[in-house]
């Protein structure tokens, strides 16, 4: 359905560090790299990140948050670790998620912006 998505940033430079170590263990890389925005994908970009005047205040009520595929359940441990490495926030230890169904591993992260960022893997 989507082509992408895009979100504002207060400061490119810590979401460079961080997307790039939370994208790298699920296969996704930095495809463009620009001094006021970067676009991550594996074979196009997904996620455009701007820098941003006024960017979308995080509201952990609001129910926002992006979730990327992972191939397995050894990246998306790889993902939460390297993401809390990377100055992110835990918002939930990798795991089966039953209550979402049998095979729902995931891990989520707040980015330093405050946006909720989760891997899933249903294998």
């Amino acid at each position: 359905m989507f082509d992408h998505v895009s979100i504002g940033v207060a400061d490119i430079g810590r979401s460079r560090k961080f997307y790039d170590a939370a994208f790298k263990p699920l296969g996704y890389a930095r495809l463009s790299d620009g001094d006021t925005s970067l676009g991550y994908g594996d074979k196009a970009v997904g996620l455009w990140i701007g820098a941003a005047s006024k960017p979308v205040k995080a509201d952990m009520e609001s129910g926002l948050h992006f979730c990327v595929a992972a191939s397995d359940r050894a990246a998306v441990d790889a993902f939460h670790a390297a993401a809390l490495k990377a100055g992110g926030k835990d918002n939930g230890k990798p795991g089966l998620r039953a209550d979402y169904g049998p095979k729902y591993y995931a891990a989520f992260v707040i980015d330093p912006d405050g946006y909720r960022i989760e891997a899933y893997c249903g294998k």
